[in-house]
């Protein structure tokens, strides 16, 4: 029996917080934010984790993310339509198509960008997916920025009767996604037919599930599209989908202590948070910390007055 197929008895408190996603309009299309969320800042490592869309953008339009700065955590973008331009200080210049990995990490400071292809604007298109942080242990806060991309076919698909999951990020069900990630998570994409359940693993402390599609229950619980699940640790738990269900896993080890977040910044240290502030306002492109991604220069978001 694979570790797909085992089933476990669920505890009645299983649930340890339930969180709806609040949405916000970034201009032309939503997200709906479920970290970091009132009373849970973190689930393991992850301290942002955004649903982009589902969007439709009319001929003409597209995403212009103008380069701004991060500093002391790994960004990874995951997409089920669409596409992004990624452009980033480092010289990287790279497509992100549905389900392909953008791994890059922040360390002691990147600068980045995502536009739309002008092709693909002029001629219209769909936008679905997740963007989530992930912040970085205190040993690698300040390790040189780095990058990395994956293909959809390099990515571990683990299949068993009534599901499927395919891990992006860390080690789950046996299983390790090709990215290099600085402490223990892990992040998947999971398909679950109407009848048929999913274990969770239980070697993390820290486990949450984003039901992205359909109906699941957990117990006696039932549980719809939209809701972020965060699981009480330890216990050996699955979940149950009462209709095709569609599901993100996340979670990891807790990092040392909490992390302070300001605006594209995250840090276990306020100093450097204020630091990069003030190197962001600066623009001291050739000198400072941050730099501006060499293929798109020419306009940059500048620091928030709050």
């Amino acid at each position: 029996m694979s570790q797909l197929d085992t089933r476990h008895t669920n505890p009645e408190d299983a649930l340890e917080r339930l969180i709806v996603p609040r949405a916000r309009d970034l201009g032309g299309f939503e997200v709906r934010r479920a970290l970091p969320a009132a009373g849970r800042q973190m689930v393991g490592p992850f301290i942002f984790l955004d649903q982009i869309g589902p969007a439709q953008f009319d001929p003409g339009h597209g995403i212009d993310v103008r380069p701004h700065p991060h500093i002391g955590l790994s960004t990874v973008t995951y997409l089920y339509e669409g596409s992004m331009l990624h452009a980033d200080s480092l010289g990287t210049v790279q497509d992100i198509n549905p389900g392909e990995v953008n791994w890059m990490t922040a360390g002691r400071g990147i600068t980045h960008s995502e536009r739309t292809r002008p092709a693909q604007r002029a001629a219209g298109f769909g936008l679905s997916g997740f963007q989530t942080w992930v912040a970085l242990p205190e040993k690698s806060e300040d390790m040189a920025p780095d990058f990395e991309h994956h293909k959809a076919d390099a990515l571990p698909l683990i299949e068993a009767e009534g599901k499927s999951v395919r891990v992006i990020l860390g080690d789950l069900y046996g299983e390790r996604a090709p990215s290099k990630t600085a402490s223990p998570l892990f992040y998947a994409d999971a398909i679950v037919k109407a009848g048929h359940s999913l274990p969770l693993d239980q070697r993390h402390m820290d486990r949450a599930v984003f039901v992205l599609s359909g109906t699941v229950t957990l117990g006696k619980d039932r549980f719809d599209n939209g809701q972020l699940l965060v699981l009480r640790p330890g216990d050996p738990l699955s979940l149950t989908a009462v209709t095709d269900a569609q599901l993100l896993l996340l979670g990891g080890d807790p990092l040392e202590g909490p992390r302070h977040i300001w605006w594209n910044f995250v840090s276990s240290s306020e100093e450097k948070l204020e630091h990069a502030k003030r190197e962001w306002q600066a623009e001291d492109w050739d000198n400072g910390q941050f730099t501006l991604p060499p293929t798109d220069k020419d306009e940059h978001i500048p620091l928030p007055a709050s």
